[in-house]
């Protein structure tokens, strides 16, 4: 499945190379696009929507 939501306070590449090792940890197979200057993060997981977003407030991040 494809989700896709807004981590408002994701401000460069750094912070989307920790949102994508968070939900790494999650589904390793994961595949993560995550785009500072949108801030928006699209993900094809076989994951749950909820375990995706818990693993990046995890990490320190908002979800929208």
């Amino acid at each position: 499945m494809t989700l896709q939501f807004k981590v408002s306070n994701m401000a460069c590449s750094a912070c989307s190379d920790t949102i994508t090792k968070a939900i790494h940890t999650v589904d390793s197979t994961a595949n993560v696009q995550a785009d500072p200057k949108t801030k928006l993060v699209n993900v094809e997981t076989q994951a749950a929507e909820s375990a995706i977003k818990a693993a990046v407030i995890t990490a320190g991040y908002t979800v929208e």
